[in-house]
């Protein structure tokens, strides 16, 4: 039995023109029951630059951060996979398609897009200290938590609904740290993670502060270890988590709200 595929695609402030195509391409190639694009403080007019799109739009008058914009997404879907993709379009429908496969085909319950892999393609590279940045990155993420992959951060992922209710109770991070957390819980849950290589295309425009952001992920990064280290109910991280208060998980702070069109 075929399994129903939900799209959610997390965007602020995106060039329209490049998301439109995105959009169209995923929904030509993939043929998915529902594409959600969950647009953040959207700019007067974009809502209009959208319509006709194969696709349901749901505007937030605020920047929510990625992390809360995917995990409100899901939470609408009712679908048998879950996948997000991030609005740029780096990782082209092609590619996206192969990141589904072993999740559809019933071989991994997280299925992970990863530039880094031996045996991708970069088409372009970001910059020298973006790129540094993010090999930094992964190569001390590899080393931290259980879950070995070349690259944690890519935007294609897919996963099983059944996956998501397990993960969803553990994930506290709003912003791009959601992504390594995501897979951090994952991995401690047992969940069968494959890793696809991709063909992976840098795109101009990015809104997110190379330094600042890698400060972010450096903490996002000792964070999500941790509560991994939790859910395996490791006793020193059980007890240095004593005493602290209970933090909200992210589908405990939102409000669903319907979408816009």
């Amino acid at each position: 039995m075929s399994r129903s595929v939900g799209v959610v695609v997390p965007a602020y402030r995106p060039d329209t023109a490049r998301l439109a195509a995105y959009v169209r391409a995923l929904d030509e190639r993939l043929r998915p029951a529902t594409i959600r694009i969950e647009l953040d403080d959207p700019r007067p007019g974009v809502v209009d630059e959208l319509r006709g799109l194969p696709a349901t739009v749901r505007t937030v008058p605020r920047r929510r951060g990625k992390g809360a914009a995917v995990t409100a997404g899901f939470e609408a879907l009712d679908t048998d996979v879950l996948l997000f993709v991030d609005a740029d379009g780096s990782t082209p429908a092609e590619s996206v398609a192969r990141v589904l496969d072993p999740v559809v085909d019933g071989e991994a319950d997280l299925s992970v897009g990863s530039r880094r892999h031996p045996d991708s393609v970069v088409a372009s590279h970001q910059t020298f200290a973006r790129r540094r940045l993010g090999d930094g990155f992964a190569w001390l993420a590899r080393r931290l938590l259980e879950a070995e992959l070349f690259d944690y951060q890519c935007g294609a992922k897919a996963l099983t609904a059944t996956t998501w209710e397990t993960v969803r109770p553990h994930l506290y991070e709003p912003g791009f740290a959601w992504d390594v957390e995501f897979v951090a819980v994952a991995g401690a849950l047992d969940r069968r993670i494959a890793e696809v290589p991709v063909r992976w295309e840098d795109q101009p425009g990015s809104t997110v502060d190379p330094v600042g952001a890698s400060v972010d992920m450096a903490r996002s990064l000792l964070v999500s270890r941790h509560r991994a280290k939790l859910i395996r109910e490791n006793r020193l991280h059980a007890l240095l988590d004593a005493g602290r208060t209970e933090e909200l998980a992210l589908v405990d702070r939102f409000t669903p709200e319907p979408a816009d069109e």
